[in-house]
């Protein structure tokens, strides 16, 4: 008999028959869809045209953005892929995967109504105390370092370079 849990990978199905049986209830992405479904979108949805197969619905790929925005994921490709692998891109997208280009066209096209939105999302967050409004920066800067084998000391050169300060310092100091 074994003292471990069995993996049985041979299930039925992989996911449960509703993805919100996955995801917490307190978890943030049922926020953003709460919050994102309260937003009006219409002037976003009249602007979206209806040809050729159905297109996404504004509210999904604005929640997968906003999500993913908040989550550091902030390329269309990654987000693509996180609706594949991630149970709470997946539960935002419904169980869809819109496509990279999808997504990097909406945001593209709509970019002035996002930032009223997002904006939007950000207040009601503040106001009900999910998160406090900060300052993050990562940037690129190289700096040139000084640290090649032919500048560093050893420790023995050190004490020697020690010695000869010292030597040259305290003739000078008041006696």
């Amino acid at each position: 008999m074994s003292r471990f849990i069995l993996a049985d990978r041979d299930t039925d199905y992989l996911l449960p028959p509703s993805l919100s049986d996955w995801l917490p209830e307190d978890h943030f992405a049922r926020f953003i869809a709460e919050v994102v479904s309260q937003l009006d979108l219409t002037e976003i949805t009249k602007q979206t045209r209806g040809s050729g197969s159905k297109a996404q619905h504004p509210e999904t790929l604005l929640s997968l953005l906003i999500y993913g925005y908040a989550t550091g994921v902030f390329s269309s490709r990654k987000i693509e892929r996180a609706s594949y692998d991630s149970i709470a891109f997946r539960y935002l997208a419904a169980n869809t995967h819109p496509d990279h280009d999808t997504l990097a066209r909406f945001r593209r096209r709509f970019l002035p109504q996002l930032e009223g939105l997002f904006v939007q999302v950000l207040m009601l967050a503040r106001e009900m105390k999910l998160f406090k409004l900060g300052r993050i920066s990562l940037d690129g800067t190289k700096i040139k370092a000084n640290a090649s084998k032919h500048k560093a000391l050893s420790y023995g050169h050190a004490e020697k370079v020690e010695k000869q300060l010292k030597a040259e310092v305290e003739p000078r100091l008041p006696q």
